[in-house]
């Protein structure tokens, strides 16, 4: 089947070529997919597209015009795809469920330690051949209480590791799992009493109407003072501008993202040379407490072998007239 794959980084071209073989024909695409660049899938009958990639109604229709009769994503999220609009077009939709809950939930805890213990003014000042240790103090990982919003895979294999430092685990999740929570040592709670009484709060829930911006104005007023914030689920689950509010007050003592609400055109390029047009991500990057990284957390070589291998089965279901089982319906 051919497929023109859109957004296609150096980091996964070697992945979905190995997973392709001689399967499918794949034409790979640097342009990211949009109502300009849809015209490029000319004579495929799949598209695949990456996570900041545009498949709105507008874009499907220009596709469905073309004959592309699928859409593979290659990622879990599937909030930038119109399925109502892609239902009613023909077009069958199949994403990659899961790829390493392991990747993401260990780049989670990589954000927590590297804020706690100051790593980056470590290292720097290291370089300068500075050895000072002054304000660099952090805080025992064992016996604080971690809140973590959206339990599916990638929040039980965090709650493990975390349960692993010593750490009370708040969880929250609109369908709990109270067996495995019963077995893990972690405690289901509402969103009011984890935002009270977790000193760092993880973020895994997916973006849908009723969590966009769950991290805004009042719910930070509700943290506890010096709070760190961990986001590598998705950009719009916080309220920027609030939580710079809170970085300013002090409310918020820590932050980590690998996300960013206004990601799309700026994370998975090299603007180097670029003058930056982001006012609100150049000012986050203005504090010492924030560390930043490009929606990475995903990024091990066995996540990106099992999202190519996903996305060609789904492919392969496709072609041979059978359902997929990660089909994703309006």
């Amino acid at each position: 089947m051919k497929t023109a794959v859109f957004s296609t980084y150096k980091f996964e071209r070697e992945s979905l070529k190995a997973a392709a073989g001689q399967k499918h024909e794949l034409v790979l695409l640097k342009a990211p997919l949009s109502t300009e660049t849809a015209p490029l899938a000319k004579g495929a009958e799949a598209v695949s597209i990456f996570v900041n990639d545009d498949a709105g109604r507008p874009v499907l229709e220009t596709l469905a015009g073309l004959g592309v009769r699928y859409l593979v994503l290659r990622s879990a999220g599937f909030n930038n795809v119109d399925l109502k609009a892609a239902a009613e077009l023909g077009i069958k939709v199949a994403r990659v469920p899961e790829y390493s809950p392991y990747a993401v939930a260990e780049h989670t805890v990589t954000l927590m330690l590297t804020l706690n213990r100051k790593m980056i003014k470590a290292h720097n000042r290291i370089r300068d051949l500075n050895f000072s240790l002054d304000g660099l103090i952090g805080f025992d990982m064992h016996g604080k209480t971690v809140g973590i919003v959206g339990m599916g895979k990638i929040g039980k294999v965090l709650a493990g590791i975390l349960k692993g430092f010593g750490c009370r685990v708040l969880a929250y999740d609109p369908y709990p799992d109270e067996a495995w929570a019963a077995g893990a040592g972690v405690t289901y709670a509402d969103l009011d009493t984890l935002f009270r009484e977790s000193d760092i709060l993880s973020l895994h829930a997916p973006l849908t109407p009723q969590t966009r911006y769950m991290v805004n104005r009042e719910r930070i007023a509700q943290m506890k003072k010096g709070v760190m914030l961990i986001n590598t689920g998705r950009g719009a689950l916080v309220n920027t501008r609030d939580v710079i509010e809170g970085l300013k007050s002090g409310q918020i003592g820590y932050l980590g993202m690998d996300v960013y609400e206004e990601e799309r055109g700026l994370f998975f390029e090299d603007h180097s040379e670029d003058i930056l047009q982001d006012d609100v991500i150049a000012r986050l990057m203005t504090f010492p407490n924030v560390l930043i990284t490009s929606h990475q957390a995903f990024l091990t070589d066995t996540a990106l072998r099992n999202i190519a291998e996903t996305t060609i089965h789904n492919l392969d279901c496709f072609e041979r007239g059978e359902p997929s089982p990660n089909e994703v319906k309006s």
